[in-house]
């Protein structure tokens, strides 16, 4: 391996590193907002999409992408694991109730496996 195409792979994971603290950052900071009065909390939560938006954007000029599959069927095979899976018989149907890490895509493939929690569907 060259050292370029090492410098690029520690610059590719460092933007992942941030990306990935950017996302959880940006979700308690959400939680934070929404607990404000109407009346503050538009302001706030208007730098937060802004904040989000230059992240995203961040990502995409180096063709990588953010995926939150929160609300979605869970399968074994995407690219995430399940924390609580353990939880469940083989036979409940499952859905992704929350991402606790954002899943990231890049122009090859998976470049960083997410993590999530699991819950029953009708429960």
């Amino acid at each position: 391996m060259t050292q370029q195409t090492e410098s690029n792979e520690q610059m590719e994971q460092s933007l992942i590193d941030i990306a990935v603290e950017s996302w959880r950052f940006s979700r308690l900071f959400g939680k934070v907002v929404s607990k404000l009065d109407a009346g503050e909390s538009g302001r706030y939560a208007n730098q937060l999409r802004y904040f989000q938006k230059k992240v995203e954007e961040s990502l995409e000029s180096n063709g990588l992408k953010l995926v939150n599959v929160e609300g979605q069927p869970f399968d074994p095979g995407m690219a995430a694991s399940a924390l609580n899976v353990g939880d469940f018989g083989p036979d409940d149907v499952l859905l992704v109730d929350q991402m606790v890490e954002p899943i990231i895509m890049g122009p090859n493939g998976l470049r960083k496996q997410g993590t999530v929690m699991l819950r029953k569907v009708g429960a």
